[in-house]
């Protein structure tokens, strides 16, 4: 059995859309609790830490199921930003960012009755543009609050890439889950999650 420790809609679709078969359940776990307690780590071991204690916490819930967990961290100037609470504090994100450069951590693991099997990080780094204030609000009116579940207050595959000028990096990792050395893992880890389902 393959579980992603998230119900992130963006993740869920990832996995879908490259044929997996896992359910989605969430990781009871108090994420800025867990990072407090990593006062010294980089923004990338906090990252990989995060998604490794939330694929820890549902492993232990389901015996011998292969758990994905991911976690995305955003970092400007080494500080760590989280999710903006309302549209106001959206745009106040974005202003931060803008004519700016900042970068995407994110981490993924594969647990297995709360054993690690695999983990990895990758970073992408993204500039946005000297955007008017206009510029920004109007990103935010096509957006609607569907930025609230994003870090960066963006969507990267939506309206948000207009305010960019630059993007360097992984696609599936700017979105939250590195797919490619994901897949590469479940090969080596778990192959039989990635065998065509019988009917």
């Amino acid at each position: 059995m393959l579980i992603l420790a998230s119900q992130s809609r963006t993740r869920i679709n990832l996995l879908s859309g490259a044929g997996l078969s896992f359910r989605a359940e969430p990781a009871a776990v108090d994420e800025r609790l867990l990072e407090a307690q990593m006062p010294d780590q980089s923004p990338g071991a906090i990252a990989e830490g995060l998604a490794i204690a939330k694929a820890r916490a549902v492993s232990m819930l389901v015996p011998n199921a292969v758990v994905i967990g991911a976690d995305q961290v955003l970092a400007l100037d080494g500080a760590v930003l989280h999710k903006a609470s309302d549209l106001e504090a959206a745009r106040a994100r974005l202003d931060a960012l803008r004519d700016r450069t900042h970068a995407l951590h994110a981490g993924v693991a594969l647990v297995r009755d709360g054993m690690v099997l695999w983990s990895t990080l990758d970073t992408a780094r993204l500039a946005m543009r000297d955007f008017s204030a206009d510029e920004r609000d109007e990103v935010l009116a096509l957006e609607g609050e569907g930025v609230l579940g994003s870090v960066g207050a963006y969507r990267l595959e939506g309206p948000s890439i207009r305010l960019f000028s630059r993007v360097e990096g992984d696609y599936f990792t700017i979105l939250g889950l590195p797919l490619l050395p994901l897949l590469a893992a479940l090969r080596v880890h778990a192959p039989q999650t990635l065998s065509p389902v019988k009917t």
